[in-house]
């Protein structure tokens, strides 16, 4: 990324500077937050991580250090030590103190910016924005850049994001969602990397919270099945099928009935069942799935969620075959018998469900659909193998955000506000 300083220093110059009113009111970034930002890319480019930045002994920083750092403060940023020590040292950084402030409160927010409606963008701005990968305004991802870019040195930059790390984990630990990042949004891969991780973050502990709740509530229709052993009506969660043997089956892991669709073979209703959700996949994923799959010719990913829908199809709908949920989970893959001459409406009791046929492509011999649903089993999607970890997904994430690199780090900030630069003046 090549970087005009010549147009920081103009724009710096014609700023005005702010007060402590303003820090939280400001709507454009100062020149002064970009210049630092700048400085950052250009001047850590052969240093490899972050914690070689703190690391450093010598004076890599725009400006010298107003203060040496003690060993005790570095140590208070790892272990989490008293706040007292931070305060100590950035106490009079009033954006930092604010940003780790709002990281603390669970109901805090960070600030929000006033943005125009997208519709009085032009396509062009629009467009230009997107290509920038940078993070929305409004962001958690700005608010850290102007926090980060209003630090005087370098190893305070490098020590601070450590503490921002930190927060992190204890947020996730905590199962508590980032503030300023949607809380169960897949990836926005017009985003700059760091933005599209912390989405995973959030969305990992939205899908944590919902699979506990879906745990239990399979739990609780254990619990009350066990208790119903003459297989009485239903009461509550508990849902019968009955199947062509005229036994009643417990359906497992059903999330809603699907309306005027019956079993081909029982006449019994069709109910959609809770799924497991697949990866949630950021540019670097992607990228790296995209090498292994040219690499070995693999596409294991994609049967094993498919493998897991038929699982949890089938423990929702016993009784259950391949046309049922091939009508369901792929459509056009089946047409309906629609005239008398062909296979009437197959009657059960007082339902009627028509036939029909399935696609060519999957009345081929060796169909890979037929394969797995002969191998699959009627299992609710908690109990599931997992398709996705979300543990070790987000590990990963903050163990990558503790060796980041510096460049590539204030390069994703500094393309942020320039960003939202762009955007407020339209």
């Amino acid at each position: 990324m090549q970087i005009n300083e010549k147009m920081i220093n103009e724009k710096e110059s014609n700023s005005s500077p702010t007060t402590p009113d303003d820090v939280h009111s400001e709507i454009i970034p100062t020149a002064t937050l970009l210049k630092q930002l700048a400085i950052g890319v250009q001047t850590t480019r052969i240093i490899n991580s972050m914690k070689d930045l703190m690391r450093s002994s010598g004076d890599v920083s725009p400006v010298k250090e107003r203060t040496s750092l003690s060993l005790s403060a570095m140590k208070s940023f790892v272990v989490g030590e008293k706040e007292d020590k931070f305060a100590s040292e950035f106490g009079r950084d009033e954006k930092v103190m604010s940003f780790i402030h709002s990281l603390q409160d669970p109901e805090g927010h960070l600030s929000e910016r006033k943005t125009r409606s997208p519709f009085d963008k032009s396509t062009n701005i629009t467009n230009f924005t997107k290509e920038l990968h940078g993070a929305p305004p409004d962001s958690f991802v700005t608010d850290l850049a102007e926090a980060i870019g209003s630090l005087k040195t370098l190893r305070k930059m490098a020590i601070f994001w450590s503490r921002v790390v930190v927060e992190l984990r204890r947020l996730w630990c905590e199962g508590q969602h980032i503030p300023g990042i949607p809380p169960d949004e897949i990836p926005n891969l017009n985003s700059c990397l760091l933005y599209q991780q912390l989405q995973v973050i959030n969305c990992c502990i939205s899908r944590k919270k919902c699979r506990a709740i879906a745990t239990e509530s399979v739990e609780s229709v254990l619990r009350q099945a066990t208790n119903n052993v003459d297989k009485s009506p239903p009461s509550g969660d508990i849902v019968y099928a009955k199947i062509s043997s005229g036994e009643l089956v417990l359906r497992l892991g059903i999330y809603k009935q699907l309306e005027n669709t019956m079993l081909l073979d029982t006449g019994e209703p069709v109910y959609t069942p809770v799924l497991q959700e697949g990866p949630l996949l950021t540019e670097d994923v992607i990228k790296e799935n995209e090498e292994f799959v040219l690499r070995t010719g693999s596409v294991g990913a994609g049967c094993s969620q498919l493998l897991s829908d038929m699982q949890a199809f089938k423990a929702a709908n016993p009784g259950c075959i391949l046309e049922d949920f091939v009508r369901w989970h792929s459509p056009p893959d089946w047409t309906e018998t629609l005239t008398d001459d062909q296979s009437k409406a197959f009657v059960v009791g007082d339902n009627t469900s028509p036939r029909g046929h399935l696609s060519t492509r999957m009345q081929k011999e060796g169909n890979l659909w037929r394969q797995l649903w002969e191998n699959a089993k009627p299992i609710p999607a908690v109990r599931q193998a997992p398709l996705y970890y979300e543990d070790l997904s987000v590990e990963g994430i903050l163990l990558g955000f503790e060796t980041i690199s510096p460049s590539g780090f204030f390069e994703q900030l500094f393309l942020s506000l320039v960003s939202i630069s762009v955007e407020m003046n339209i």
